[in-house]
């Protein structure tokens, strides 16, 4: 039976984790991997979307150092539609 080798190093970056989350994704819905391989693409997609998580995380922390003292709430087209009925 031949296997589907699924990485598990660290991705160089936040979008080359998703671009490989997003082929795991697509290989799984498209019931291309036998189970073994499917196991191993949920686990590694585990992985992806953990880093990725951490990723954006950082630039978070990053963002509300870099705004200091501007921090603002974040206002939706909804959020501010809602307002303008009141």
């Amino acid at each position: 039976m031949s296997k589907k080798s699924v990485p598990s190093e660290q991705p160089a970056s936040f979008e080359d984790a998703m671009a490989e989350l997003e082929r795991l994704v697509a290989q799984m819905e498209a019931g291309e991997l036998p189970l073994e391989a499917s196991v191993a693409a949920y686990k590694r997609g585990s992985e992806l979307v953990k880093f990725c998580s951490g990723q954006l995380d950082k630039v978070d922390s990053q963002v509300k150092v870099l705004e200091g003292d501007m921090l603002k709430p974040f206002v939706t087209d909804a959020d501010s539609d809602a307002g303008a009925e009141e």
